[in-house]
């Protein structure tokens, strides 16, 4: 498999995280020292303190997210490639060098990979028509760091924007339509969305998908390699 990664983007939102985080401590600590030295009749100082507060927290908040992403290893580039690790060299997975995170083209088509790190059991209520999560870290969940969101919206979301980058440099009519797949590459989570309208799974079961897309559906080699075309050029790996 070929892989290109843009290892600057992910060196530089790993320094946001760093910078957020140690930000947001000073910054609670400060209104933590206002509050003790401000007593009822203080208004000035506990206002201060009280905005240090609220900054602190959303730092921390900004911190959190980045340095979940960006900061711990693996990483979700690291995860997905790792899982697609004995796949050919007719495959190429970009990273954070297109519209979307994480995209793969090959023979089983063109697919964007969206990654979510929540833990916990994974499934799919058709009677709500949406992803849902049991289990998992209460303390992440209460801010707001682990909550499952609406992987549909995301995918719509994502397929808009690299459907108008393809559309952008190809005037084929004829180039390849990419697909979503939802990848869980939290090592604690257990998926059972086989009832999913999106492809969802774990990270390990993702190159099982893959091959036996390209076997039952391949995809054109004429579209595959004039998508690549379209894309950055990757390195052997």
């Amino acid at each position: 498999m070929k892989i290109v990664t843009n290892h600057k983007l992910i060196k530089n939102r790993k320094i946001i995280g760093q910078i957020t985080t140690v930000s947001a401590l000073v910054i609670l600590a400060v209104g933590l020292v206002i509050s003790f030295k401000a007593d009822n009749t203080q208004t000035d100082l506990l206002t201060y303190s009280f905005l240090c507060l609220i900054v602190g927290f959303l730092l921390s908040q900004i911190g959190i997210y980045f340095s979940t992403r960006w900061g711990r290893s693996p990483r979700p580039d690291e995860t997905i490639s790792q899982s697609l690790k004995g796949l050919d060299n007719k495959y190429s997975l970009y990273h954070y060098t297109t519209p979307v995170s994480h995209f793969l083209v090959g023979p089983a088509g063109a697919w964007i990979l969206l990654p979510y790190f929540q833990a916990g059991q994974i499934i799919y209520n058709d009677k709500r028509g949406k992803w849902q999560q049991k289990g998992g870290s209460v303390f992440l969940k209460i801010f707001g760091q682990e909550n499952l969101g609406r992987p549909d919206q995301d995918a719509n979301a994502a397929l808009r924007s690299m459907n108008k980058f393809i559309g952008g440099k190809s005037a084929s009519s004829d180039a390849l339509e990419p697909q979503v797949a939802i990848i869980f590459t939290n090592e604690k989570a257990v998926v059972d969305a086989a009832n999913a309208p999106i492809p969802t799974m774990a990270a390990s079961k993702l190159k099982e998908f893959i091959r036996r897309l390209a076997k039952q559906e391949p995809a054109s080699p004429d579209q595959v390699s004039a998508l690549q075309a379209l894309l950055p050029e990757p390195s052997e790996s």
